[in-house]
């Protein structure tokens, strides 16, 4: 058969009509044209569709000038597609006109030592931690020696982009000695930035190459951290029993606590440690640090990581300045979580 345009009568012609999670229409009638029968009447023979996460059919079926199908007929296999989450396009929020962000401390051209206090500004916005949906609300991105990322995608997690997803306006970070930039970049419950984006301009300072502080000088203490009543640290994402894709971003939440990096010794603080397929470790000694044991020494509160599919189990235990745990222990539960089988379809030529 040949194409041929919606309207146009010709012999052993007809245009296509793409079905999507729909099963055939009546073979009678003029098919019809929605969200899930879509019409190639000007004879198109390709097109771009967007589709939620998820499994769906597609299927193709001809129509004639009147876009009544065949007889007998002409109609394509059905085909099952699966649309991985992490690749939809996500709606960003809008920022309103005038909202900045801008780091107060250090200030631009600084000499500072190598444990630096940074202190971030808002203006005309309000903060709110991830996974709050709130207009004209958004929670800070410390870029540290990187420059900004794709502004049309969540925010990477790793050394040089550090979240602060409880909504926190300052943190400790350690530099190495010499020359550093930073900048701020807001985004929202999703970690993704705004439209417009808001960022602050990039400050360089220089971390001197000094003798450690009489702190880092001093002998290990001995003994463990106390921690304070009802200090909790959990999952945010994915909950116990929860199916997820193979890259996942996995969230941490903590209570009653701060988050301070490796080497800060600061009461009532500590950074996240991950244990993926492990059993807990010895609680009164510093936790390894291998692919089953995953340090947070910045700060991080989240995490995108890579696991095969099956079966896994995921803890957090919170540990201090030397990684060791706190006295009482602050740990999740073990949970387990499913991770899919995403197959790629192999291409039919």
């Amino acid at each position: 058969m040949e194409i041929a345009p919606a309207g146009v009568v010709k012999p052993n012609t007809g245009h296509h009509h793409l079905l999507i999670d729909t099963p055939l229409p009546p073979p009678d009638q003029p098919i019809p044209s929605d969200f899930n029968h879509i019409h190639f009447g000007a004879g198109q023979t390709e097109a771009e569709i967007t589709l939620p996460a998820g499994e769906h059919t597609l299927q193709l079926l001809l129509g004639d000038h009147a876009h009544i199908p065949h007889n007998p007929p002409v109609v394509s296999d059905v085909i099952r597609v699966r649309v991985d989450a992490a690749t939809v396009e996500k709606i960003r929020m809008p920022a309103p006109a005038g909202a900045s962000v801008s780091l107060i401390e250090p200030v631009d051209g600084a000499t500072v030592g190598r444990n630096v206090k940074v202190r971030f500004g808002v203006s005309g916005m309000q903060l709110a931690p991830a996974g709050t949906n709130k207009p004209n609300s958004g929670h800070h991105h410390l870029l540290i020696d990187t420059p900004l990322p794709p502004l049309d995608r969540e925010i990477p997690s790793d050394l040089n982009h550090l979240h602060f997803g409880r909504a926190q306006t300052e943190t400790d970070i350690t530099l190495a000695p010499g020359d550093h930039t930073l900048q701020l970049l807001l985004g929202d419950h999703e970690h993704l930035p705004h439209d417009p984006p808001i960022f602050s301009k990039v400050i360089r300072i220089r971390v001197a190459n000094a003798a450690p502080e009489k702190a880092a000088q001093a002998a290990p203490k001995d003994g463990r951290q106390p921690s304070p009543p009802d200090a909790a640290v959990y999952f945010v994402y994915p909950t116990k029993g929860e199916s997820i894709y193979p890259n996942s971003t996995i969230r941490f939440g903590l209570r009653n606590m701060g988050v301070a990096p490796a080497g800060i010794a600061k009461p009532n603080t500590g950074h996240h440690h991950l244990l993926i397929d492990v059993e807990t470790p010895p609680l009164d000694q510093p936790l390894p640090s291998d692919l089953n044991h995953i340090h947070f020494g910045n700060g991080q509160t989240e995490k995108k990581i890579t696991l095969s599919p099956g079966k896994h189990t995921l803890q957090l235990v919170l540990a201090d300045d030397r990684h060791i745990p706190h006295d009482p222990p602050v740990i999740s539960e073990r949970i387990e979580v499913f991770v899919k089988n995403v197959r790629k379809r192999s291409r039919r030529r």
